[in-house]
C-alpha cells in the first residue's frame, strides 16, 4: 500500500502517495472561504512540525524538508516546494520538532540535531564564540549526557518538543531533560542561557510520558504514582516546622493540608532570617472569603516597575532573547531570581509600608475587589489581538530567571503556594540593591505585585462555575500531588523508579493514570493553577487529576488536554476564541463546548488557534477549528499584530472546518504559528477505513461505558441502602460486577487511546503491532471476568432487587438510563439493566469483524494474513461462547425462580448454572419403582438426583449431589432389552440411568460429557454419544463412604472412578500420603506422614508402596529417632535393610546393616553397639544372635564361634590384643566353659579345662606347654576365619534385591529383556521424579535410558562399550547396579570402619571383596550374556604396542584377550572400598612397615654415590650430569637425589592408584623410565640382568621414600589378576617386593 522510496534528488513528484498526504491552510481565513494547499512528495509525510513563520516535514526514509521563512540562512521557501535537509542525510531521522524559529530531529539512535536562531541558547550549540553564535544555520548534533551515573552516559533521546526560547526533549527513560532560557525549562540554575541539556530534576523519578513547548510555558503529561509511593509525604524536617495559622484562597470550609514552611508563590523559599523574626513582629493577615489577604497593598507595584528598569539595564541581561513591549509589560512580574543567599532591603519599597494599609473589615476589601475587578475587565477589552508574532524579534530582554538552588528549591513548587504566608517588616536596615539582578526584597515585591494580579483576575473567573473555580483554587501553586521526586530520589532510584517506568499493569497498552505538571510564564492563566503566577518548576495541575488524560498541547499562550473520554480541557489566553469558548481568559482547566456526538481523539494548538480532530456521524473523521477567523478573502495578507480586532472574528465553539470531507481519512493534525496541517491517508482497499472504524466504535463504546460508571454505577455504589436491599450474597456480587465494569471501561479506554496512537504514528503503523492482536490474552480474559460477574448477578436474582434499588436512586434519570440500556422502553423492566450491562459483549463480534475485514487486504500467505485471521477466530469463538453463558445465565435465573424454596437455596450458587433437567421423567435409575419420583438435574458443575417430590413442585425430600469433576459417564452397548442405558461412575458409588427415548440418551449423554469437559478445563465441544469425557483427569474430592479412605481429602489424578496417578490423601487424623496410586490404592513412589501418639512425634515414611501397602526399597524415619532404611514387604521390613537408633531410642542403640525376615533381623548382619563398644557380624534368627560370627571389642579382643539364643555356645576362638589366643568352649558372652587351649604370645600352651568370663578371670585344671626350640609355632596356630560366615554366604539379601529390581525371582532366574525393560523404566523414573538432580547427573540418566547391544557377541569393538556403560551405571543409585555397587560399599565400610578396623579381620575382608567381584560378574554376565566366563578370552584383538594394554583387560598373545572379574570389576569398586581395606593392610604391616621406614630414614641420609656404591650398583650405571630446568649440571659426590629422578617420581605415584593393575602399570613405568636413563651409557643391545637391575631398583624405591610400601605389595599381590603373576608385569612386581625385604634386613651397621 506504500510507494517504493525514490532518491532525494526526485522528492517532488506529481503522483501522491496513499498515505501520509500534507495539506496547509492558514489559521486566520474565514472557514467557508478556506481553500488547503496540497504539499506533494512523491514519499509519504511521516510527520510535520509547524513554527511561527516555517514548518518541517518528515518524509518516508527519514528524510527531513524545510519551508517557510527560513530567518536564520535569510531565505523563503514556499510551502509547495519544500527544501530538503541534505546534512541530514543517511542518519534515518525517525522525529522532528519546530519552535518559535528553531528546529529540531531525532534520528533512529536518538542523536539530537538542532538547527536555527541560537540567542537563547535553545539549539544547545555552544562552538568556540558561543556568545556571538547567534544562529545555527544547518543541523548541528546537540549530545545528552547523564553526568549522575558513572561513567557518564549518553542519553538516547525519543521525543522533542521546542518553544521560542527552550528546547525539551523526553529520554528512552522516560527522563525530561531542557537547555535554553527562561523560567520554562524547569532547572535549577541562575546562569542563562542554558547551552548543554540539563536533567529537569523536579521530575526525576517521574514517567514522563509526553511534553510540549508553548512559547514561553511547557507542559508535560506524566504517569501517575502508585498509591503506596506517596502514602507518606511529610518528612521529619517538614513536621517540625509547625502548622501556619492561614488558609488557602479556597473557601473556608475546603481546608488544604500543606507544608509548614514559608514559601512564595513563585517556588523561591525565604531565607531563614526572615523567617527568625520575633512572632511579636509577625501579624497574621485577615482573609477575605475570597482568599485574598487584607495586608496586600497596590504600591508594590511602583518597586516592581523601578525593579524591572535596573533589571533592564543590567549589561549581563543583553543576550537573552527579546519580547515586545506589550508583553514585557505584561509578563514583567512573571519570575524573579535569587541570585545571593543574604536577603537585601530595598528602601523604596520597605515591607512596613504595608503594615498599616490592611483594611478594617471584609466589606472595604470587597470593594476594593470589585474595583480592581473593574480595571482588569477594561485592561482586557482595550487590549489588542495577539502579540506573539513579533515577540522574539523586538528589542525588550526576556524578564524571566530562574533562582539560584537552595536546601529546599527543588520542592518549592509542591508546597501549598495558595497559602500566602506573608510577613511584615516593623523595619530594618536598608541596604543598597546587590549587583545580581534581583535581590530578596524584590522577589517579595514580585509577589505582592502577583497577589495584586490575582485580585485582578479573580474576577476574570466570574462567569466559570462554581465547582470548577472551587476546583481550580484547590490546584493553586500550593498542596502538592504526590510531593517532591528529588526529596525521596535515594529511596526512589530502586523500586520505584522501576515501577514508575514500566507500563501500566504491565501489559504495555497506554496508561490512563496520568497528571499534567507545568512551568514557565502564567501571564494568560495557560499554566492552569488558578493565578498568573509563573512557576520556576514544574507543578502538578491537581484538577485534572484523574481526568485520565492522553495528549496535551501548548500554543502560545494556551494550552490544551485530551482525555480518554474524548473531551477536551483548555486554559490560557482566549482573545481569540482558541478555547473553543467564549469567555476571557481562563486559569484552570476547563471543557470545551463540543456538539453532541464529536468525539476528539487528537488536538493541536498553534498562535491563536487550536485544531481538533473528531469522529462525526461517519466513519471518516472531521476537522474542528478555534481562534480568530477573517473576513477577507483567502491569501490576503497577514494583519499587524496592533490591527484592531474589529476586523476579526473569534469562533464561540469548535468550529467544523468543511472541506476536510475532501481529505480522506485524516490521521493527524499540527497547528503552529499561523498555519495549520493535517495528515491524510487513501482508504486503499478499505485498510485504513476499517482502523478508522475500529477507533470510532471504540472511543464510542469507551464513552458509553463511562457514562454508565458516571451514571448508573457510582451512584448505586454509593447509596447507603445498597446492602439491605440487595442482601448480603448479592452485595458481594453487585460489587464484584461493579469491579469488572470499571476494569473493561479501563481496558476499552486504554484500547480507545492505543488505537489512536496507531493512527496517529504512521511509521510504526505495522499490523502485527496491533493492539488486538498483542494483547489478545488480556482482552479475552477482561471479557471473561465480567460476562462470569454479570452471569453471577443474574443468577443469584440481584438485577430485580438492582431494579428496586434503581427506582430509588435513579428516579430522575429514567431517560439518560433508557438511552444509555438502547431501549426506548422506561425503566420499569428489569430487562432494562440486564441488556444494558450484556452490551458490552457485542464488541467481541465488531473485533472479529474488522480483523477479518484487515485481513483481506493481505496475501493468505503474509505473516500478517495468518495473524489477524487467528486474531478474528479466537474474538469470535469468545463472542459465541460468551452469548451461550448469556443464555445459560438466563435459563438458570429463570429456573431458579420456578423452583424457588429454602432446600433449592442450598444448591443456588453465582457460578452454578442449569444444564438440562428430567422434569418430564426423561431419565430415571435403572430398576427403580413405578411409583416413586426421581428427578435428575445437570448443573455445570454437579450432578443432583433428588427423590421423593413431583419435579413439578418446588420440593426436595431429599438429594444427592454427584460433582462433576469426578464423574465418567459413559454409553452400555445395546443388548436387545430395548433399553437406553448410561452408565454412571462415581468414586463410592456407580449407577445405570435409563432414557426415555434414543434422542433423550444422546442428548444427557452429550450434555454430561461437555459439563464434564468444561468443568475440567477442556473445551467440551467435541464430545458425541459413546464417546467418553477425559478417562484421566485431575480433581478433588472428600470419600464419604469408602472404608480405607473414609473422611479423607484427596486431589490429584483419576482413572475412570479410581484414584490413579499422582496425587495426595490426607485423613482426618493426620495422616498424609503424597505420592502414586493406582487402581484406587497407593502403588508406586510415594511419601506418607503418620501420626505417631506415644512418641508425640510422626511417622515419616518415603518409598514404594504396592497395593495399599509399604512394598519395596524405602525410608523409614520413626517417632521415636530411628531410622530404616531398606527393603520392605507388605508393610514389613523384610530383605536387607539398615536400621540405625536416633537419639531417643531407648531400647536399642547403634546401627544394624544386614537381612530382616518379617520385620525381624533374621541371616546375616552387622551390628554395632555404640553403648557397648562391640561389633557383631554374623547370622541372626529372629532378632537374635544365632550362628556363626564375629564380634569385635574396642578393646582390641576378637571373637569367632557361634552363638544360640544371643549367647556365645559352643566351640569358638577368641584372641586378644596381645595376641594371646583361646581356642575352646563357650557358654555365655565372653564366659568360658569347658576344654580349651590357651596361646600365649611367646608361643607357651596351656591345656586343659577352663571356667569363668574372659575379663574377670579363669579357673583352669590342665597342662603348662612350653614348646621346644625347634618345634614348629605355626603348626599349632589355629587358623582365624574358620568359625566366621564364609565371604560366599554374606549379603546374599543385598544380591537378591539386586535381582528384584531387575524382574527376577532369583539368581540368573528370569528373563534378560524383562530385565533391560525394568533398568529403562527406573531410570526414566527417577529422573522424572528427581526435579533436583545436576546437569551432570542427569545426563548420565538420560544415556543409561538407552538399552545396549546386549545380545550380541563380546568381542574388542564392543567391550570397551560394555565397560563404558557399567561405569555410568555404577555413578547413579537409580540404576539397580549403582544402587547394588552403593550398597556394598556401605555394607563393607560399616564391617571394617570403626571397631572393625582390626588387623585380624584382613583376610575376612579380602575374601569378600573377592565375593563382590564373583556376585556382581554374574549379574553382570545375566545382562551381557556375550562375556566369557571368569578368565576367560576375547577373540579379534587389535595389534597394540605392548605398553598401551588397557588396564581392565590383559594381552596374553596377540590378537588374544582375557577378562577376569577382577580386571572388569575391581576399578568399580575398589576406589570406593580402598580406604577401610587400606587401613587393614597397613595395620597387618605394622612392624614390618616400622622396621622399613628406620632403615628408609637412615640410608636416605647418604649422598647418591656413596648410596649407590653401599647397594653395589656398577659405575657405568652411574649418572654423572643431571638436567635441571633444561640446564645440565654435573653430578659431584656431595649430590643428593640427583640420580634417576624421573623414575623416583614415577614410583611415587603408587600411592595415588587404587587397583593393583593401575599400581602394576606404575611399576612398569618406573622400569621403563628406570631403562630410558641408563641406556645413554650403554650400547644399544644392551639387557638387563638381574644382578644389576636389582640394585639400581633398590635404589630407586630407597629414594622414592613411599609409605606403607608394605601394605602396598601385599595388597598387589592379594588381588592382582592371577594371569599377570607369571607374566613382565609379575616379574617387576616381584623385584619390587624383594626391594622391600632386603630394605629391612639391611644391616644398621
Amino acid at each position: 500500500m506504500e510507494k517504493p522510496e525514490g532518491s532525494p534528488a526526485d522528492e517532488r513528484g506529481l503522483q501522491p502517495p496513499d498515505r501520509g498526504l500534507l495539506h496547509l491552510w492558514p489559521s486566520g481565513g474565514g472557514t467557508q472561504q478556506l481553500c488547503p494547499q496540497t504539499v506533494l512528495l512523491s514519499r509519504p509525510v511521516m510527520h510535520i512540525s509547524l513554527g511561527e513563520n516555517h514548518g518541517i516535514l518528515l518524509a518516508q526514509g527519514g528524510l527531513v524538508f524545510s519551508f517557510g521563512e527560513l530567518s536564520w540562512r535569510g531565505v523563503s521557501v514556499p510551502v509547495s516546494a519544500p527544501v530538503l535537509e541534505a546534512s541530514l542525510l543517511g542518519r534515518t531521522v525517525v522525529h522532528v520538532a519546530a519552535g518559535g524559529f528553531h528546529c529540531g530531529a531525532i534520528s533512529e539512535q536518538g542523536g539530537v540535531y538542532m538547527w536555527g536562531e541560537n540567542t537563547a541558547g535553545q539549539c544547545g550549540q555552544t562552538d568556540r564564540a558561543s556568545v556571538t553564535n547567534t544562529t545555527v544555520p544547518e543541523p548541528c548534533p546537540v549530545t545528552v549526557v547523564d553526568s549522575e551515573v558513572v561513567p557518564p552516559v549518553v542519553v538516547r533521546v525519543v521525543s522533542l518538543a521546542c518553544g521560542r526560547e527552550h528546547s525539551l526533549a523526553l529520554s528512552a527513560q522516560n527522563e525530561l531533560w531542557a537547555w535554553g532560557s527562561g523560567c520554562q525549562l524547569g532547572l535549577v540554575t541562575n546562569t542563562f542561557p542554558v547551552w548543554k541539556p540539563q536533567k529537569v530534576e523536579h521530575l526525576a523519578g517521574r514517567h514522563v510520558i509526553q511534553v510540549a513547548c508553548g512559547a514561553y510555558h511547557s507542559l508535560a503529561l506524566v504517569r501517575s504514582l502508585p498509591a503506596q509511593d506517596f502514602s507518606a509525604q511529610s518528612t521529619p524536617k517538614m513536621r517540625e516546622r509547625g502548622r501556619s495559622p492561614q488558609c488557602p484562597l479556597a473557601d473556608r470550609e475546603e481546608l488544604v493540608t500543606t507544608d509548614d514552611a514559608v514559601y512564595c508563590p513563585l517556588g523561591v523559599e525565604l531565607s531563614e532570617v526572615t523567617r527568625s523574626e520575633p512572632s511579636s513582629r509577625r501579624r497574621v493577615p485577615r482573609l477575605h472569603p475570597a482568599g485574598m489577604s487584607s495586608g496586600s497593598s497596590r504600591g508594590s507595584s511602583a518597586s516592581l516597575s523601578s525593579f524591572s528598569d535596573d533589571s533592564r539595564s543590567n549589561p549581563k541581561q543583553t543576550n537573552f532573547p527579546a519580547c515586545s513591549r506589550l508583553e514585557a509589560e505584561e509578563n514583567r512580574a512573571e519570575c524573579a531570581s535569587q541570585t545571593d543567599g543574604s536577603p537585601k532591603a530595598n528602601p523604596a519599597s520597605d515591607w512596613a509600608a504595608n503594615k498599616d494599609s490592611a483594611f478594617s473589615d471584609d466589606l472595604e476589601l470587597q470593594s476594593l475587589l470589585d474595583k480592581l475587578s473593574v480595571q482588569s475587565e477594561s485592561q482586557n477589552a482595550t487590549a489588542t489581538g495577539d502579540t506573539d508574532s513579533v515577540s522574539s524579534q523586538t528589542g525588550s530582554e526576556d524578564s524571566c530567571i530562574s533562582s539560584t538552588p537552595s536546601s529546599d528549591l527543588l520542592t518549592s513548587s509542591y508546597k501549598d503556594d495558595s497559602i500566602f504566608k506573608m510577613q511584615t517588616n516593623n523595619g530594618g536596615a536598608s541596604a543598597p540593591l546587590s549587583s545580581s539582578p534581583v535581590c530578596l526584597e524584590e522577589v517579595r515585591l514580585c509577589v505582592e505585585r502577583e497577589r495584586q494580579a490575582l485580585l485582578g483576575c479573580s474576577l476574570t473567573n466570574a462567569h466559570q462555575k462554581g465547582n470548577a473555580a472551587a476546583s481550580g483554587r484547590r490546584s493553586l501553586p500550593g498542596t502538592p500531588t504526590h510531593g517532591s521526586p528529588r526529596r525521596r530520589r535515594q529511596a526512589a532510584s530502586g523500586s520505584l523508579c522501576a515501577g514508575a517506568a514500566s507500563d501500566d499493569s504491565g501489559d504495555g497498552l497506554p496508561s490512563l493514570e496520568t497528571e499534567v505538571w507545568s512551568w514557565g510564564r502564567g501571564s494568560e492563566g495557560q499554566l492552569g493553577h488558578g493565578d498568573h503566577l509563573a512557576r520556576l518548576q514544574p507543578l502538578c495541575i491537581k484538577s485534572l487529576t484523574g481526568q485520565e488524560v492522553i495528549k496535551v498541547a501548548a500554543g502560545s499562550h494556551h494550552s490544551l488536554a485530551l482525555t480518554a473520554q474524548c473531551q477536551v480541557y483548555s486554559w490560557g489566553r482566549n482573545r481569540c476564541g482558541q478555547l473553543g469558548r467564549v469567555d476571557g481568559p481562563v486559569t484552570v482547566p476547563q471543557l470545551a463546548k463540543l456538539s453532541d456526538g464529536l468525539r476528539v481523539w487528537d488536538l493541536s494548538a498553534g498562535q491563536s488557534h487550536s485544531l481538533l480532530l473528531a469522529d462525526g456521524d461517519c466513519v471518516q473523521p472531521v476537522l474542528l477549528y478555534c481562534g480568530q477567523q477573517s473576513e477577507s478573502a483567502h491569501g490576503e495578507k497577514l494583519q499587524s499584530q496592533s490591527s484592531p480586532l474589529k476586523t476579526k472574528s473569534c469562533t464561540e465553539r469548535p468550529t467544523l472546518l468543511p472541506f476536510c470531507i475532501e481529505m480522506s481519512y485524516i490521521s493527524n493534525v499540527s497547528g503552529g504559528g499561523r498555519l495549520c496541517a493535517a495528515l491524510m491517508d487513501h482508504n486503499v482497499m478499505g485498510f485504513i477505513a476499517a482502523i478508522h472504524d475500529l477507533a470510532s466504535r471504540e472511543r464510542q463504546f469507551s464513552c458509553w461505558m463511562n457514562d454508565v460508571r458516571r451514571v448508573v454505577i457510582a451512584p448505586l455504589r454509593k447509596k447507603e441502602t445498597a446492602c439491605q436491599t440487595l442482601g448480603d450474597p448479592c452485595t458481594h456480587l453487585f460489587f464484584a460486577l461493579c469491579d469488572s465494569f470499571i476494569q473493561l471501561s479501563k481496558l476499552i479506554g486504554r484500547h480507545a487511546t492505543a488505537l489512536s496512537y496507531f493512527l496517529q504514528n504512521a511509521q510504526s503503523r505495522d499490523v502485527t503491532s496491533f493492539p488486538l492482536l498483542t494483547h489478545s490474552e488480556l482482552f479475552l480474559e477482561t471479557y471473561k471476568k465480567y460476562c462470569s460477574a454479570v452471569g453471577d448477578f443474574q443468577v443469584m436474582g440481584g438485577f430485580q432487587s438492582l431494579h428496586k434499588l434503581s427506582l430509588e436512586c435513579l428516579c430522575g434519570q429514567q431517560a439518560v438510563l433508557s438511552q444509555l440500556c438502547g431501549s426506548d422502553q422506561s425503566v420499569s423492566k428489569e430487562f432494562d439493566l440486564v441488556s444494558m450491562f450484556y452490551q458490552p459483549l457485542q464488541q467481541l463480534h465488531h473485533y472479529s469483524r474488522v480483523l477479518l475485514k484487515m485481513a483481506t487486504c493481505y496475501d493468505v500467505l503474509t505473516e500478517e494474513y495468518q495473524s489477524l485471521q487467528q486474531g478474528c477466530s479466537h474474538y469470535d469463538a469468545l463472542s459465541l461462547s460468551l452469548l451461550r453463558k448469556k443464555k445459560e445465565a438466563e435459563t438458570t435465573q429463570l429456573f431458579w425462580k420456578t423452583h424457588s424454596g429454602k432446600t433449592t437455596e442450598s444448591l443456588r450458587l453465582p457460578q452454578r448454572r442449569v444444564i438440562c433437567e428430567s422434569s418430564n421423567r426423561s431419565l430415571t435409575p435403572q430398576f427403580a419403582g413405578r411409583f416413586s419420583n426421581h428427578w435428575f438435574i445437570l448443573f455445570n458443575d454437579i450432578l443432583v438426583h433428588t427423590q421423593g417430590s413431583l419435579p413439578s413442585q418446588s420440593f426436595f425430600s431429599s438429594f444427592r449431589i454427584y460433582p462433576l469433576t469426578c464423574l465418567w459417564a459413559k454409553t452400555i452397548t445395546e443388548d436387545g432389552s430395548g433399553f437406553y442405558t448410561i452408565k454412571i461412575i462415581c468414586p463410592e458409588e456407580s449407577f445405570t440411568l435409563v432414557a426415555s427415548t434414543p434422542q433423550e440418551k444422546n442428548k444427557w449423554l452429550r450434555s454430561l460429557n461437555q459439563a464434564v469437559d468444561q468443568v475440567l478445563g477442556g473445551a467440551g465441544q467435541g464430545s458425541s454419544p459413546g464417546v467418553t469425557a477425559a478417562v484421566c483427569r485431575t480433581a478433588s474430592y472428600k470419600f464419604v463412604t469408602d472404608e480405607r479412605f473414609r473422611d479423607a481429602q484427596y486431589s490429584g489424578s483419576w482413572m475412570a472412578g479410581r484414584v490413579h496417578g499422582r496425587g495426595t490423601m490426607k485423613w482426618p487424623d493426620g495422616r498424609v500420603y503424597k505420592g502414586n496410586f493406582k487402581g484406587g490404592l497407593e502403588d508406586g513412589y510415594g511419601e506418607c506422614v503418620m501420626p505417631n501418639r506415644a512418641q508425640d512425634k510422626p511417622d515419616v515414611y518415603q518409598g514404594q508402596w504396592k497395593e495399599g501397602k509399604i512394598h519395596g526399597f524405602g525410608k523409614y524415619k520413626y517417632g521415636s529417632g530411628e531410622v530404616y532404611d531398606g527393603c520392605f514387604c507388605d508393610g514389613r521390613r523384610h530383605g536387607y535393610g539398615m536400621l540405625s537408633a536416633g537419639k531417643l531410642a531407648r531400647t536399642s542403640s547403634g546401627l544394624f546393616i544386614g537381612q530382616w525376615v518379617q520385620d525381624k533381623k533374621t541371616g546375616y548382619g552387622v551390628h554395632d553397639d555404640i553403648m557397648r563398644g562391640e561389633k557383631y557380624m554374623g547370622f541372626w534368627l529372629d532378632d537374635q544372635r544365632h550362628g556363626s560370627a564375629v564380634v569385635l571389642t574396642q578393646y582390641g579382643v576378637y571373637f569367632e564361634g557361634s552363638f544360640k539364643e544371643n549367647k556365645m555356645s559352643g566351640s569358638g576362638l577368641l584372641v586378644s590384643d596381645d595376641d594371646t589366643v583361646f581356642h575352646g568352649e563357650f557358654s555365655d558372652d565372653w564366659t568360658v566353659n569347658g576344654k580349651g587351649v590357651l596361646t600365649l604370645a611367646n608361643g607357651d600352651r596351656l591345656d586343659g579345662l577352663f571356667s569363668g568370663e574372659w575379663s574377670a578371670g579363669l579357673k583352669v585344671v590342665g597342662t603348662y606347654v612350653k614348646p621346644a626350640m625347634d618345634e614348629n609355632k605355626e603348626k599349632d596356630e589355629p587358623l582365624l576365619g574358620q568359625y566366621a560366615v564364609p565371604a560366599a554366604q554374606r549379603w546374599i539379601c543385598v544380591f537378591d534385591e539386586c535381582w528384584s529390581r531387575l524382574g527376577c525371582d532369583g539368581a540368573g532366574n528370569g528373563e534378560r529383556t524383562a530385565a533391560w525393560d525394568n533398568i529403562a523404566v527406573t531410570i526414566t523414573t527417577a529422573r522424572r521424579q528427581s526435579p533436583d538432580l545436576s546437569k551432570s547427573h542427569t545426563k548420565v540418566l538420560e544415556s543409561l535410558e538407552f538399552i545396549p547391544q546386549y545380545g550380541e557377541a563380546v568381542t574388542t569393538a564392543n567391550y570397551d562399550n560394555i565397560r563404558r556403560y557399567l561405569t555410568k551405571a555404577c555413578e547413579t543409585p537409580h540404576h539397580p547396579l549403582g544402587w547394588l555397587v552403593e550398597t556394598l560399599v556401605t555394607a563393607y565400610r560399616m564391617t571394617y570402619v570403626g571397631v572393625g578396623s582390626n588387623r585380624r579381620l584382613l583376610r575376612q575382608a579380602v575374601l569378600e571383596l573377592q565375593a563382590y567381584l564373583t556376585h556382581l560378574y554374574s549379574i553382570i554376565r545375566f545382562l551381557f550374556p556375550g562375556l566369557p566366563d571368569d578368565g576367560g578370552i576375547i577373540p579379534d584383538a587389535p595389534d597394540i604396542s605392548p605398553y598401551k594394554t588397557r588396564r581392565n583387560s590383559i594381552k596374553v598373545d596377540q590378537g588374544v584377550f582375557v577378562v577376569s572379574c577382577s580386571s572388569l570389576l575391581l576399578p568399580l569398586l575398589l576406589p570406593r572400598l580402598y580406604p577401610p581395606l587400606f587401613t587393614l593392610y597397613c595395620l597387618q604391616q605394622e612392624q614390618e612397615e616400622a622396621l622399613y621406614w628406620e632403615r628408609i630414614l637412615r640410608l636416605n641420609k647418604q649422598p647418591d654415590q656413596a648410596l649407590l656404591g653401599f647397594l653395589g650398583v656398577q659405575e657405568k650405571f652411574w649418572p654423572h650430569w643431571m638436567s635441571i630446568l633444561g640446564e645440565k649440571k654435573q653430578i659431584v659426590s656431595s649430590s643428593k637425589d640427583a640420580c634417576f629422578i624421573s623414575a623416583v617420581e614415577t614410583l611415587q605415584q603408587i600411592s595415588t592408584t587404587f587397583t593393583p593393575s593401575d599400581k602394576l602399570l606404575v611399576i612398569q613405568k618406573t622400569f621403563e623410565e628406570l631403562t630410558l636413563e641408563v641406556k645413554p651409557f650403554l650400547a644399544g643391545d644392551f639387557l638387563w640382568c638381574m644382578d644389576d637391575l636389582f640394585p639400581l631398583f633398590l635404589y630407586v624405591v630407597l629414594r622414592a621414600r613411599v609409605r606403607n610400601l608394605g601394605a602396598e605389595v601385599s595388597l598387589i599381590e592379594d588381588l592382582m589378576d592371577p594371569n599377570l603373576q607369571h607374566g613382565e608385569m609379575g616379574l617387576m612386581f616381584t623385584t619390587l617386593k624383594a626391594c622391600f625385604i632386603q630394605i629391612q634386613q639391611e644391616s644398621t651397621t
